[in-house]
């Protein structure tokens, strides 16, 4: 099998772009961070999110580069977003538990290292958030015992709060 010399080139050039892409975008967030004094946690997530982004979007022109045809891609998108499509419909509570984690994370008054507490009718749980994720919020109780806690019943519940975090 013979090699294309262009297509190497081309794909290194890609490569490289999109490593260059990133710092710059990293770099960004970190002046946005200190101009606008947004929490650490944020950013480091948005990061995160455009790092995939970025990389996702190299690794597709570099298929294209390579001769992976339009029908080829379309069919390798339709069927992993059929699989996704059908996970989350087996799991609506998954589901649920990003949307509300998105929410969390844009528009919520608490943030990591904030404590709040879940107020139940029997049991109330009080604790400092250590995480956010897309699934979980990970709460540090004063015993010192970690409990992870969906995102929706964060949404859904009464919570009583106090800020305490310093970024």
């Amino acid at each position: 099998m013979e090699i294309d010399s262009h297509k190497v080139i081309y794909s290194i050039i890609i490569f490289v772009v999109s490593i260059l892409l990133r710092l710059f975008v990293t770099g960004s967030l970190k002046r946005i961070q200190s101009k606008f004094g947004f929490q650490k946690a944020r950013i480091i997530v948005t990061n995160k999110i455009i790092s995939v982004l970025v990389y996702g979007t190299a690794i597709t022109i570099i298929a294209f580069i390579w001769g992976v045809s339009d029908e080829q891609f379309l069919l390798f998108v339709s069927s992993f977003l059929t699989v996704l499509g059908i996970a989350f419909f087996a799991q609506w509570s998954l589901l649920s538990n990003i949307t509300a984690g998105i929410i969390l994370f844009i528009n919520y008054p608490v943030k990591i290292g904030d404590t709040i507490t879940i107020l139940e009718k029997d049991n109330n749980t009080t604790g400092e958030i250590k995480d956010i994720g897309a699934f979980f919020i990970t709460l540090k109780t004063p015993e010192n015992a970690l409990i992870t806690i969906p995102n929706a019943v964060i949404l859904q519940k009464n919570i009583e709060y106090s800020s305490h975090s310093k970024e």
